[in-house]
């Protein structure tokens, strides 16, 4: 029985009109994209700008030219052992495979400028020039690069060379992982999308009140209410 029947009508108005924007929403209005994938890809590109840390990368890396390291790598199968070894031999290393492990000695400095390079192509969305340089897909190349350089960054420690080590992570963090997710994203300014990044945020707030006040209504037209 509806007690308030305006408070519950009101409610239910407010519900209708939540629904009708919410299939709006998820619908492809924007561009053939719907509202969340607009609004996702939107950040992806304005965060891949803030992003790019290879710069400061090849400063750090610079530091350790002329420091040879030698280790063992232990891949995941042969295939990724020889498509790894060949990243390590174009930054100038000797590289031994037995199998899926990689044994490994050469200058940590350049093995990194090379790593940054592809790094560095696959920022700028430039993956031909990354899988022609090795002659297999650009992802590839940056997964082998993210598995190597874990294997790297875990025999440096054992072998106590934690300044070296703690570079390699470095690497990997922050240009690896951040030049494999935003690949083939397009960056862009906030100044530049400034309005729609304002509007998203208010209409977040406001769609969320909303959603609440008319559940609100609705419970209240029926009778409900919270008493402390």
């Amino acid at each position: 029985m509806i007690e308030n029947k305006r408070k519950f009508f009101t409610g239910a108005g407010l519900m209708a009109i939540f629904v009708a924007v919410l299939i709006l929403v998820f619908s492809p209005v924007f561009g053939g994209q719907n509202g969340l994938d607009y609004l996702d890809n939107l950040y992806n590109s304005i965060s891949k700008g803030s992003a790019y840390y290879i710069p400061k990368l090849r400063e750090e890396a610079q530091k350790f030219n002329g420091d040879t390291v030698t280790v063992s790598l232990k891949m995941a199968n042969d295939t990724q052992a020889e498509e790894t070894a060949r990243l390590f031999r174009n930054g100038g290393a000797e590289v031994e495979q037995t199998n899926s492990q990689l044994n490994i000695s050469g200058d940590l400095g350049m093995i990194l400028a090379n790593c940054l390079a592809d790094a560095d192509a696959m920022y700028e969305n430039d993956g031909t020039k990354v899988s022609g340089k090795y002659g297999y897909g650009e992802r590839v190349v940056l997964y082998n690069w993210w598995k190597a350089s874990k294997e790297l960054e875990k025999a440096l420690k054992k072998q106590k060379h934690f300044k070296e080590a703690e570079v390699v992570s470095l690497v990997l963090n922050k240009a690896i992982e951040t030049a494999y997710n935003y690949y083939q994203i397009e960056p862009q300014r906030i100044s530049d999308k400034i309005w729609v990044v304002l509007f998203s945020l208010v209409f977040y707030v406001v769609y969320t009140m909303w959603y609440g006040f008319a559940f609100m209504f609705m419970f209240e037209g029926w009778g409900m209410k919270l008493e402390h």
